[in-house]
């Protein structure tokens, strides 16, 4: 939750040192902002490297049927919300668009101060190949030093993110809102801002709601009883904006659900890592709402976005546990799938941390409908 504030506090900064700072200071922080967007697009490559390496790695071997049943249910769930929220997004935004407004062209006005170039190691698409190739190695053969080697290097890119990253990141939005304040299209963006926000936060209960509806009535159990016994972990992850760091008051949110024990202790950890329907929710509505309102930029129709969204529930394996972790991992596909350019990243990854907490309990509480379900379809024993 600090991290919100500081948020919104790299936003009013940039604002008001656009309105009514000198140009040299508006450079300095501009100059920060693209440091840090070096040092973010050569990160990026490494997350989907070495995270989803380590959770193709870490899955439970010789869990049979049971663990197909868990990833099937939690990937078809990323799916069915990503194109739900394109399609509800694609027909609702434009309906606005006499009141939003977003120009991701940068000011001409402004120039970094010093420019580094800091070159990723491999392309996001080389990435991922070899993170499968790896991870499905280290899992079947049992390649027990590459695991540790994949685990280590995970735990490295991860303080990275915690350690450096995420914490510059207030003054990376702060330079890309003191441009746009030059620029002259801050008022109309923050007004995107906030409209945008509201209608992603709104699909997260639409899709809970579809999701213990549907649930209640296939299994004939009553829904209000199984999303009140699911609340504990909705309100858990909003204060935590932790997947990993909810699993214990999860577990005994679905059991409370009646989900046999061993199901749930095998299903609930291993869900938090990779059902991330909420987070797929958010990125989906946000980069429908930029590709519309920016000038530059495309919006895909349903086939053309549906790679996107397919690869985005892969790239999400094991996003790191650190606050903004999906969106971090997806900034490969929006830059390679969409075209996304520097700005519009930037008001991708606010958008995204904006919310971060009411899309991981958005992705928890879906957590407890897998494990129904799961439970459903497999043996007694």
């Amino acid at each position: 939750m600090n991290l919100i504030v500081k948020l919104v506090l790299g936003i009013i900064a940039g604002f008001l040192i656009g309105m009514y700072a000198p140009i040299l200071m508006v450079e300095v922080i501009y100059t920060a902002k693209v440091l840090i967007g070096e040092l973010i697009g050569f990160t990026i490559p490494l997350i989907i490297l070495f995270f989803i390496t380590s959770g193709i790695a870490s899955l439970p071997q010789n869990s049979g049927s049971l663990l197909g049943k868990t990833v099937g249910f939690a990937y078809g769930s990323t799916l069915i919300a990503g194109t739900l929220a394109y399609l509800i997004a694609s027909l609702l935004i434009p309906s606005l668009g006499g009141q939003l407004s977003f120009d991701s062209q940068s000011a001409t006005e402004v120039h970094a101060l010093l420019s580094v170039e800091i070159p990723p190691l491999m392309g996001v698409m080389t990435a991922l190949v070899t993170a499968f190739v790896f991870g499905i190695a280290i899992s079947n053969r049992g390649l027990d030093n590459l695991k540790v080697i994949s685990d280590q290097g995970r735990d490295v890119i991860d303080a990275l993110l915690s350690k450096v990253i995420i914490p510059a990141l207030p003054f990376y939005i702060a330079g890309v809102f003191a441009e746009m304040t030059v620029a002259g299209t801050v008022f109309d963006t923050l007004k995107t801002f906030a409209l945008v926000l509201v209608m992603a936060l709104t699909l997260h209960w639409l899709w809970l709601t579809v999701l213990y509806v549907a649930t209640g009535i296939a299994l004939k159990r009553n829904p209000l009883e199984l999303i009140k016994n699911m609340l504990p972990a909705y309100f858990t992850a909003l204060g935590t904006m932790s997947s990993a760091a909810t699993i214990p008051v999860s577990l005994q949110s679905s059991k409370n659900n009646q989900v046999k024990e061993p199901i749930a202790n095998f299903c609930v950890p291993l869900c938090a890592t990779i059902h991330l329907s909420g987070s797929t929710i958010t990125i989906v509505t946000c980069a429908t709402a930029v590709m519309f309102l920016s000038p530059d930029l495309a919006l895909p129709t349903l086939a053309g976005m549906l790679p996107f969204i397919f690869m985005l529930g892969v790239v999400m394996i094991a996003a790191p546990g650190a606050p903004g972790g999906a969106v971090m991992s997806a900034l490969g596909l929006l830059t390679t799938m969409l075209g996304f350019n520097e700005a519009a990243i930037a008001l991708m990854i606010a958008l995204y941390l904006a919310q971060d907490s009411f899309g991981t309990a958005c992705n928890v509480t879906g957590d407890g409908i897998i494990a129904l379900w799961v439970d459903k379809f497999s043996q007694s024993k």
